[in-house]
Formats: structure tokens, C-alpha cells, sequence
């Protein structure tokens, strides 16, 4: 399994608004793309995504910017991935053959482990204030 380059850049900038969180300060994409090492033109399809699911808010102008629509704790990875990918597991949904069947069962126990272990991790836990200070997940 891999997780895609979309679903980490989603989820580096979400922690980082995270850490913006409660401050009164929105985020510019600037400031995300430099802070979080996203490419910016990357970034702003992402973050559309983002808010179309409602993990983010936003306003337009030069005071404008983007934060988060909830509070961190609210926010799980698994909402992350589901605005990003749609899922946290991709199958072909080609389940024919003498083990078809039985390997879809399999694979649909190991999705249900992915999804209970990514709405596990809220933005507070990725997050964190102090930049010396590491999570490890």
C-alpha cells in the first residue's frame, strides 16, 4: 500500500493549521506551501477539496486565508483521507475466480482496520505547538 503524495500534503497542512488553531490567524497558501513544503499550485486544489468537505473554512481578500472548521480533536486523519481519496483502501473490484471471493472478505477486514486506526488520530495528536517537539505515529 502506498499513501499518495495528495493525501500527505493534505495532511502536513491540516496539521499545520491545526497548530494555527485558536489563534485568530488564518493561513495564507503561502505560508502553507513554505511551512509545509507543498507545492502551491498543488496545494490549492487540495485545499479546495478540503473545504468542500468542511475540514476547512475560508475567506477571500488580503486579510483572507484559510482555517480549520472545526477543532482539531474533531478532525481525524480518516476525514483527511476521505476528503482527499474518497477511502482508505482502493480495491480493483475484480473478485472472480476460485479465491476471489474469499480474498475480497480479506481485504474488506483489513479496510475496516484502516479505517477504525485513521479515525483514531485526531489533528491534536499530529499537531503539536512547539516546533522541537516530535509525535511519532
Amino acid at each position: 500500500m502506498k499513501v499518495s503524495l495528495k493525501v500527505d500534503y493534505a495532511c502536513r497542512v491540516m496539521a499545520e493549521l491545526a497548530r494555527l488553531h485558536g489563534s485568530g490567524t488564518l493561513a495564507q497558501i503561502d505560508h502553507l506551501a513554505k511551512t509545509e513544503a507543498v507545492p502551491a499550485n498543488f496545494l490549492a486544489q487540495i485545499l479546495g477539496q478540503l473545504r468542500t468537505h468542511g475540514l476547512i473554512a475560508s475567506r477571500r481578500g488580503n486579510q483572507g486565508g484559510y482555517t480549520l472548521a472545526r477543532p482539531p480533536v474533531e478532525i481525524s486523519l480518516h476525514d483527511i483521507l476521505m476528503a482527499v481519496e474518497g477511502g482508505c483502501l482502493h480495491l480493483s473490484g475484480n473478485f472472480q475466480g476460485r479465491s476471489g471471493r474469499r480474498l475480497k472478505q480479506i481485504w474488506d477486514e483489513i479496510s475496516e482496520g484502516l479505517v477504525d486506526k485513521t479515525k483514531s488520530y485526531t489533528l491534536d495528536q499530529l499537531s503539536t505547538k512547539n516546533p522541537t517537539e516530535m509525535y511519532y505515529i
